[in-house]
This record gives structure tokens, sequence and C-alpha cells, in this order.
């Protein structure tokens, strides 16, 4: 199913999740739990590849994805949602598009930047709606439950 790149590309998304799991000071079960998370996002985005085109649906997908596996496990294990939510999306942060786009903004192409800026824009909008979609839903189910 997936190429010698891909699986080093999985393997690597696992432990690039879990550096930034040592940077922001989780530990013990968490920090391997949200490495997972980080590599079964990667792993989505990957096999999502063939059936959406749009990369910036992709995105959305996997982080609503990833979001929901944050919230499941942030009840599980008594955290903040946030511990897993930023962490598993670690790979799928567009550092190569933000990267590119300030390449072109200092150079002064113009017409390359304004390409650039808007696909990184893109990204990281799907990103961020994702993940507020899913907290939005389960803190609304949390208030029914009360009431």
């Amino acid at each position: 199913m997936f190429d010698s790149v891909a699986i080093i590309q999985i393997t690597a998304s696992f432990f690039g999740t879990m550096g930034f799991c040592f940077l922001f000071n989780i530990r013990g079960n968490k920090l391997w739990l949200a490495a997972l998370g980080g590599m079964l996002s990667w792993l989505l985005f990957l096999s999502l590849e063939s059936i959406v085109a749009s990369e910036g649906i992709r995105y959305f997908l996997v982080s609503v994805c990833s979001t929901i596996y944050a919230e499941i496990l942030a009840r599980i294990l008594k955290t903040p949602a946030t511990t897993f939510s930023i962490i598993t999306l670690i790979p799928l942060v567009p550092g190569g598009a933000l990267y590119h786009t300030a390449t072109f903004a200092m150079s002064g192409e113009a017409t390359q930047f304004l390409e650039k800026l808007i696909y990184t824009v893109e990204l990281a909008l799907a990103l961020s709606l994702g993940i507020v979609v899913v907290t939005a839903v389960f803190r609304y189910t949390k208030r029914f439950k009360k009431v």
C-alpha cells in the first residue's frame, strides 16, 4: 500500500512528534499517545491523497480526525485536550510553505509570493477550522449532558 518513502515519512512523523512532546514537557504514557497521534495524522494524510484531490480539504479532514483523537484521549487521561490536539497536528504544520512564502517575499517575487501566501493561509485555515469545529461540538455536547 505504501512505498518505502511513505514508510520513512510515517516513521519520521512519529519521532518528530515525539521531539515536540519533549519540547512541550509531555511525559509518560501521554508522550507515546501524542507521538502515535502525530504518526496517525500523517498516515491519514497520505492515505487520503488518492481519495481527496484538494490538499486544503485533506488538511481539514485530518485536523478533524486528529482533534477527535485528542478530545477522546483528553477525557480518558483527564488532561487538557490542547495537550494532544496541538501535538498531533505537528506533522501537518506547513513549514515548507511558510519558508517558500518568506523566500519569495524577501526576493521580491510578488506573483510567486502571493500564490504561496494564499496556499499557506489555506492550509493554516484548514487546520484551525478542523480544531474549532470539533472542539465546539465536544463543548456543546458536554453542556447538553449537564442539562
